[in-house]
């Protein structure tokens, strides 16, 4: 069993809960707009991190996480992106990834909307985990916490850290 803990569009703001909330998970994922090199450093020095750089990432952060990153947790195969439209409209890279095979999880950010929902076209869960920095339109920031066993995606958990400045 492996516990998770996922956040997206921190824009270089890595507000202290964040350690709070994934104390007692084994991974971080960060689906995306990272920000700084200093938010992967202080994230990588408290669990291992999975990430993808966004849009708006600098050149720093893009030498340090690739676009697509697709790998193996469990049974479970996982595709994380940071641009993937949504369930049904996909972005076209996302679309061309998801051609060349689809995962069990896919894992996006960007849109700083908290979505997760099963996607019977290529039957899998998708999961947004929202936006938990300071910048873009969303209201209260967000991060998932979930378990995977096996093949098994479970106990999925959303958090409220709380309204943005």
């Amino acid at each position: 069993m492996v516990k998770i803990g996922l956040l997206s569009d921190t824009h270089g703001d890595l507000d202290p809960k964040i350690f709070h909330y994934f104390k007692d998970v084994d991974e971080i994922w960060h689906a995306g707009d990272i920000g700084t090199v200093e938010v992967i450093d202080q994230l990588r020095a408290f669990k291992p991190l999975r990430a993808v750089y966004g849009n708006v990432d600098g050149y720093e952060v893009r030498m340090e996480t690739p676009l697509h990153n697709r790998f193996r947790v469990e049974k479970v195969d996982v595709l994380m992106t940071h641009i993937a439209g949504k369930p049904g409209k996909y972005a076209k890279p996302a679309y061309e990834e998801l051609q060349k095979g689809a995962p069990k999880l896919f894992v996006c950010g960007h849109s700083h909307i908290l979505l997760v929902k099963f996607d019977p076209q290529f039957n899998m869960l998708w999961m947004n985990p929202g936006a938990c920095g300071n910048k873009g339109f969303h209201q209260v920031k967000t991060l998932l916490r979930f378990r995977i066993t096996g093949d098994r995606i479970h106990d999925l958990e959303v958090i409220e850290l709380e309204k943005r400045v």
